[in-house]
């Protein structure tokens, strides 16, 4: 093989002389990657937990206070009679239920023990694509696996088995499969960005973390109430698109709207005089153009306020006022 040579040019702008190039040494690169990767892994492992759920399945879990709560998937635990936790130095521990909030995948339970290791929330807002995620969890029964990539993608939506959809959600890389759910993912500095919970079967590096900024939310109302309060109005519905000519008609910017197929007794929607066969194209003086939209307009900070509600009955626009209540199930 030839050697490769770099030319050196005299101070008259001649060539002087050929000498060989240096060949590119990566192994100071792949071993900061690696000391990178195992600082994390060290200050993180410890503080992630095997879940097994009474008999419905298993999981994986992070302890991120020192007082011992954990965060998990719903989906991990929801519904389970008794969750027993084992920690990385062995310990089987009752792991007792905070809160559970299916419509966003996540979980909340404490541990009572001295010594318990944990890992701190970061910010996922200040996350970059292209940056390092490490994921560590129990997938198959191995404990404390770790996988490495990177994030992928930032703000991805994610629709969880009960229908509604998450937003704010961390696409990565690093390789997930059953067992790791409930797992965090990290950065290199063992700052907790995401919740792992979902793949993509039969596709190849594409798994999904909930945000660490939505577990902080979740995780203090959990603590605060036990649940996650949501308004509701009381309709069923189903997205529907908008003739053209009734959109300019009663200048609507939006492809689509709610068609009301039925309304609760005694609801807040039933009390508003909503009606079956409106299509809401408004609340609160933003557009809806569907049932995904709605639920995110129908938060906590709804309750019990009078609210604009903008509904096309037939070719007539009509402006109605309905007071969202709290509300007991996932439901718009």
């Amino acid at each position: 093989m030839d050697e490769a040579f770099t030319l050196i040019r005299d101070d008259d702008g001649g060539l002087d002389q050929a000498t060989p190039a240096s060949a590119p040494d990566d192994s100071d690169l792949l071993d900061a990657y690696s000391a990178a990767v195992t600082g994390a892994v060290d200050k993180v492992a410890p503080a992630v937990v095997h879940l097994q759920a009474g008999g419905q399945g298993s999981g994986s879990g992070v302890i991120f206070t020192p007082d011992g709560f954990v965060l998990t998937n719903s989906h991990v635990v929801h519904g389970a009679q008794k969750v027993e936790a084992t920690l990385s130095d062995g310990r089987a521990l009752q792991a007792y239920p905070v809160g559970d909030d299916p419509d966003t995948d996540l979980a909340l339970l404490q541990l009572h023990a001295p010594g318990l290791a944990w890992a701190g929330l970061g910010a996922s807002d200040r996350v970059r694509v292209g940056q390092i995620a490490i994921a560590i969890g129990n997938p198959l029964g191995f404990q404390c696996t770790v996988t490495a990539g990177v994030v992928s993608a930032l703000g991805r939506s994610l629709r969880t088995q009960n229908g509604r959809l998450i937003d704010d959600v961390v696409q990565t890389d690093a390789a997930l499969n059953p067992g790791n759910s409930g797992g965090p993912l990290v950065t290199t500095r063992g700052d907790i960005i995401g919740i792992n919970t979902a793949i993509i079967r039969g596709a190849q590096g594409i798994c999904f973390a909930i945000a660490s900024n939505m577990a902080r939310y979740v995780v203090a109302e959990l603590i605060r109430h036990g649940r996650i309060r949501r308004s509701y109005i009381g309709v069923a519905g189903q997205n529907v698109p908008i003739p053209r000519r009734l959109a300019r008609a009663h200048e609507l910017e939006l492809p689509s709207g709610i068609l009301v197929v039925s309304i609760e007794e005694r609801s807040p929607a039933a009390a508003a005089g909503l009606r079956d066969g409106d299509v809401i194209v408004a609340l609160a003086g933003e557009p809806v153009a569907g049932i995904d939209e709605l639920h995110r307009h129908l938060t906590d900070e709804r309750i019990g306020a009078a609210t604009t509600v903008i509904v096309l009955r037939g070719v007539q626009r009509h402006q109605l006022t309905v007071v969202p209540a709290e509300s007991p199930r996932s439901s718009p």
